[in-house]
């Protein structure tokens, strides 16, 4: 290996020292920070927050400081509908309780898995990227569609967040040393005492109860039932119940039918051709539930299949790299208004196959489209995006996206299947290929 030297140093100083636009650049990033820096405001001004198909939400929401957004994001869509369908003012439904349930589920998805892999060496790349993060607080819609199958939701009031909840790190961090030991204990009555299954099982059931019981303490025990009043904008009651399950106010409620829901994916890489349905292993939350499930499109047919979703008034959650070119301050993902290029005096030249194969992009983050601006031929040119950071980011916690950012940043997004055409609905439940975990797709929204 051949390191850098002085005399390297000292021309790289002298070049940059020469260059009178680095130096004012440097000055406007030292002092402002590089997004506030690169921001060019000429282009975003092309981004105003008007579009052809608006949908009217709530009040915005807030993740906090956790990794929950794939649990807003569906939530948000779920209270779209409650508020249309009952005219109210605003509503929320409990992130928390679904927080809860996905932790329990997920510490049983991993004892599971690192039974059926303890013959694995500790060392090797399965093993430890199973072991790596068992409890991430991130998720994807096939297995928030799984939580919800079991659980059903609740109103917030019914149960409210708690602090672990709003700011999860330390509170993961203890879960998460328990359930390693939990696997080390596992693997040892497995491959050193012999265990026979049902002991193995035994043994597993005793430490999902140890997990429960933190889980209790650090955000207090889900409800059971809950008394249910709907107010319309109006201040009347538009529906009223008492000692109503979760499961029964999902489903007499909310209604969306979550069988319909299809997750798609655009992934241009060689390894994955359009039109074929994939898997990821060992990436899941509910042992028993349906396992993450992607369909892979063009851009073209799953923009065409979000619009008529819109168009129908039905807002849609999508995952992307929210991290890539986006103002906060300005609430606007736009390649061109986030200037860094220009900033930096340098060419990021990754298209989207490539990014991906290479590890500089995957989904992060999942939001919901509520809205889209059609040009005069009906073609795309803005999205309104509804995020789960709080009013203060974006435009009053909303942003609005490039077209051109959707086509390389949005990775998947999640549509009524009677909104895709008839040649793409054949594809549907055909035998998924399975990916390796540590595949992009494999990646949480976080």
């Amino acid at each position: 290996m051949k390191g850098i030297s002085e005399k390297q140093l000292k021309g790289m100083s002298k070049a940059f020292n020469e260059d009178e636009r680095a130096q004012v650049a440097s000055m406007a990033a030292v002092k402002c920070g590089v997004m506030e820096a690169a921001t060019d405001y000429r282009e975003a001004r092309k981004y105003p927050f008007t579009f052809s198909i608006d949908l009217k939400q709530g009040d915005i929401t807030n993740q906090k400081q956790s990794g929950r957004c794939w649990i807003f994001s569906a939530l948000n869509t779920f209270r779209y509908e409650l508020i249309k369908k009952y005219k109210l003012k605003t509503f929320e439904l409990s992130q928390c309780y679904m927080f809860f349930y996905d932790k329990l589920e997920k510490a049983n998805y991993f004892l599971e898995s690192v039974i059926k892999t303890a013959d694995e060496d500790i060392h090797g790349r399965l093993y430890s990227f199973i072991n790596s993060d068992p409890l991430a607080d991130g998720g994807q819609w096939d297995m928030l569609s799984n939580l919800v199958e079991k659980y059903g939701v609740c109103p917030k009031y019914a149960y409210p967040d708690a602090a672990s909840a709003t700011a999860s790190r330390w509170f993961d961090q203890y879960l998460t040393a328990k359930l390693r030991e939990d696997a080390m204990i596992l693997r040892e009555m497995i491959n050193t005492k012999k265990a026979r299954p049902a002991e193995v099982q035994k043994a597993k059931e005793e430490q999902i109860s140890e997990i429960y019981r933190m889980l209790c303490i650090a955000l207090g025990e889900p409800p059971k039932s809950f008394d249910l009043v709907l107010k319309d904008k109006d201040g009347k009651i538009a529906a009223q119940e008492y000692e109503i399950t979760p499961k029964e106010f999902f489903d007499k409620y909310v209604g969306v039918k979550l069988a319909d829901q299809v997750s798609i994916i655009n992934a241009p890489t060689k390894d994955k051709p359009f039109n074929k349905t994939y898997t990821v292993k060992f990436l899941g939350n509910v042992a028993e539930g349906s396992p993450v499930s992607y369909l892979n499109l063009s851009m073209d047919k799953i923009k065409k299949a979000v619009i008529k979703q819109l168009k129908a008034g039905h807002p849609v959650w999508f995952g992307s790299d929210c991290t890539k070119y986006g103002l906060r301050r300005e609430g606007i993902f736009d390649r061109q208004s986030a200037a860094v290029e220009r900033l930096f005096g340098v060419t990021l030249g990754f298209d989207k196959a490539q990014a991906l194969d290479h590890g500089d992009s995957a989904m992060n983050h999942a939001m919901v489209i509520l809205g889209v601006n059609l040009d005069e031929k009906g073609r795309p040119n803005r999205w309104r995006i509804e995020n789960s950071w709080g009013k203060d980011a974006g435009s009053d916690g909303y942003y609005v996206a490039s077209d051109e950012w959707f086509d390389d940043f949005v990775y998947q997004v999640v549509v009524d299947k009677k909104y895709l055409d008839a040649e793409t609905r054949k594809l549907i439940g055909m035998k998924p290929k399975e990916l390796e975990p540590w595949d992009p797709f494999g990646a949480l929204a976080d």
